[in-house]
This record gives structure tokens, sequence and C-alpha cells, in this order.
């Protein structure tokens, strides 16, 4: 493959040219000629797309058991042990990742260096998140599907300025039959991502996939793949419970303030799907499980309150159930963290599940929330995501995860400062000895 589908790295002047013919563009709307054509193009379609270079919206539009069902229906799913054969263990050793997307550009599946990741997720480059042109502007695998050609990008070539610090090569995939595009393989990291042999060894790992796919399909007796398509089902109702000792119900396009003792009835019953006994649900929600005539007293006046809002959230009894699907905010927060979006999952944690409540079974829930959020950030977090999280009321006085943060910073990051001063208070304020 040569120019200009492909690039090599750049040198420091040529760099900073780069950026500057990216203002030019990008900031002015000022014609350049030394950019190469497909990326001058592709930013182009990116301001008629009015994308904000510095505030791209990256869209996370499908919960974890979406997200799984719509990759297992996908095509590709059946050629992952290829591309891990052929790309991801190689990718380990130089300290790569590599990104499988569907058609649309939405990234699927994610793999590669451990600690690349973690720094990735910082743009928002996670499994399910849409990277296509569209949402993102100019990259590899949004600009390789709007082309359908295999490309590298690197540095200011992006069109987000969050994404100049990386490089990326990608090839779309095509369905072996009808030749329509059915996904893109991804590379991205540093300089690695763009070197003379990444985009060949991309070109042949597509090849690999695509007839590994042909020979599916003869296998099965050319079997057509099933294509899910989650984003078009209809919204589901939202319990939100987070930050509030009141819940705030969305369903049918109305917003509903519920009792304390409302939302915990009804999020303890989104959170047990399978349903609950009479005798169950009074020891969640009263401690003991002679209360079942308060239960169904207070049951009753629930059942009259979602009956205005959304009859198909009235609860069934013996067991207590929901009659359909109620998305719990508590419940999306911990799929975010189940995809490795750490600071999506952060944004989305306004605060203990329903803190006032003394509820045993909202006292279960936000326990687990709490500590499966701070166990996930403490292992795999960005040191910009810890420090997030260090920062709010749960982790202000939690020496670990300030300690962590110490860790995670450079040596010469101004930051450390105000951390070690942070730790030096918890140590005055909890007698605890500190030691970096």
């Amino acid at each position: 493959m040569t120019a200009p589908w492909s690039t090599e790295p750049f040198d420091r002047s040529t760099r900073e040219h780069l950026a500057q013919a990216h203002d030019a563009v990008v900031g002015a709307r000022t014609a350049v000629s030394d950019v190469r054509r497909i990326v001058h193009d592709s930013w182009l379609r990116s301001l008629d797309l009015a994308i904000d270079p510095d505030h791209p919206v990256v869209r996370l539009d499908l919960d974890v058991d979406e997200l799984r069902d719509y990759r297992d229906a996908h095509p590709l799913s059946l050629a992952l042990p290829t591309i891990r054969r052929l790309l991801v263990r190689h990718t380990l050793d130089a300290g790569l990742i590599v990104a499988v997307g569907d058609q649309a550009g939405r990234l699927l599946w994610i793999d590669g260096d451990r600690a690349l990741r973690r720094r990735a997720e910082g743009m928002l480059f996670v499994e399910g998140a849409d990277w296509s042109e569209r949402a993102v502007g100019t990259s590899a695998p949004g600009t390789a599907l709007a082309l359908d050609h295999g490309v590298q990008i690197q540095g200011a070539e992006h069109f987000a300025r969050l994404v100049h610090p990386w490089s990326c090569s990608a090839v779309p995939v095509h369905d072996p039959e009808s030749g329509a595009v059915i996904g893109v393989i991804d590379i991205t990291g540093g300089e690695n991502a763009i070197a003379t042999a990444t985009l060949p060894l991309l070109e042949a790992a597509v090849a690999a996939v695509e007839a590994q796919l042909r020979l599916d399909r003869l296998d099965s007796g050319a079997r057509t793949p099933r294509r899910a398509r989650p984003a078009e089902s209809p919204a589901l109702p939202v319990l939100k419970v987070l930050g509030s000792d009141v819940g705030r119900l969305e369903a049918a396009g109305r917003v509903v303030d519920l009792t304390t003792r409302h939302a915990e009835i009804l999020a303890l019953l989104a959170w047990h799907p399978e349903g609950l006994s009479a005798e169950h649900l009074a020891t969640l929600v009263y401690g003991r499980d002679d209360a079942v005539v308060t239960l169904r007293s207070e049951m009753v006046r629930l059942r009259r309150v979602l009956e205005t809002v959304d009859p198909g959230l009235v609860p069934v009894s013996r067991p207590y159930r929901l009659q359909r699907r109620l998305d719990l905010d508590a419940t999306r927060c911990l799929a975010f963290l189940d995809r490795g979006a750490h600071r999506v999952a952060l944004g989305a944690y306004a605060g203990p599940v329903l803190p006032g409540s003394r509820a045993p079974g909202i006292r279960s829930i936000r326990t687990e929330v709490s500590a499966r959020l701070r166990e996930a950030l403490l292992t795999d977090a960005a040191a910009d995501t810890l420090l997030a999280y260090a920062r709010t009321d749960e982790a202000a006085f939690d020496a670990e995860v300030w300690r962590a943060c110490l860790r995670l910073l450079p040596p010469r990051s101004p930051r450390r400062a105000s951390v070690v001063a942070r730790l030096e208070q918890i140590e005055r304020e909890l007698a605890q000895p500190f030691a970096t």
C-alpha cells in the first residue's frame, strides 16, 4: 500500500506543521495544499457534519446486554479466533491495541496492551462506542469505512484534538458473498501503529478473516449471517436512584418523582428480574418477613402511581416481578464498568444508591455498586479518572485511592503535590500512617 493511503512517522517539524494546518482548516476553514488529500477531504466532511473538534460526541447507545447480543449476532464474531491469532498476540508485545468495529463504526471488541487500553478510555475508545466519521470525524476506523479502503492516520491528521497523541491503521472487512462492508479492523497506539509493516499486516489479517467467513458460510450451507438492530428498539423506562433519596422514573415520555419507599420496591424488582416472593421482598424492604401485610398495602399505592405513568411497569404477584424490563441507572453504571468505560461509569455515578434508605436490600445494592466501582477504578482506571473519583465525597478520605493516584501520576506531574497534601491531611484527621 502506498500514499495517499499510508503514512510514515513524522519528525517534529512536520508534526508542528500538520498541527498548524489542522488549525487553519478546522479552526478557520482556510484551504491548505500540503495535507494528504484523503485527510483534507475528511476534515471538510467532518466540518460539514458540525462535529466539535474539541468536544466530539462519542455515543455509547447500547447497554451491556444489548451490546453482547449484537456482538454475538454479528458475522465478525465468527472470525475472532483468527483476529486474535494473527493480530492480538503481536500487538501485546508491541504496545498496541486491536479494535474490531461493525459496518457503522461502532467498536465491538478491543484487545491488546492493557495500559494502552486504559489510556484510550480517556478518549472513549471503548467497546460499544461509535467511532464513525459522523461521530468523531477523521480517524482510521471511521475514515476507512467512509472510503471503503485501508488507511493510516497519525497525530494531528485526526479531526478531534483529543486524538492527536495517537496514530492508527484500519482496513474494512467485506462480506465474502455480497462484497458489502460488514466491519473494520483497527490497530491503535503510538508510532508502531503506522509502521511500514502495520498496514500490510492488517490487510493480510482481513484477507484471512474474509476467507474464514467464506469457509464458514460454505460449511453452514451458505446461510446469511443474521444482523441485530438493538439500537432501533424502543427506549426502556429508566429508574434513577443514584445520589438521591427519592427515585426518578422516566417512562412513556414522562418524568415522575417517586417516594423513597416506592423507589426502594421498584429498584429491588429491577435488580431481581426473576421475581421475589412476598416474604423475601418484605425482608429486603422492611428487614423482616412478617411485614407482608404492610408491603401489600404499599404495593397497592405503587400500582396506582405506575398505572398513570406506564401500565406495563405495574408489578405482578406470586412472585412479585416486573412485566417488562426497567433500566436502573445503577445497573447501567456497572455495565459501563464491565465494558471498560471507567470514565463514563464515573460520570454516570451520581452518588450512592438511595443514600438515605435503610432498607436491607437497598443497602446491599448500594454496597455492591460502590464496591465494584471502587475496585474497577483502582484496578484499571487511568490517572485522570482515578483522580476524579478521589475527589468525590465517597473517596475523599480513602487513603488507598489517593495512594493509587500518586503511583499513577508521572514523577514530574504538578498534581503530585496536591495528592501528597491530601494524604497528609487524611493522616492527620484519621491518624493513619502515610507512606509514599
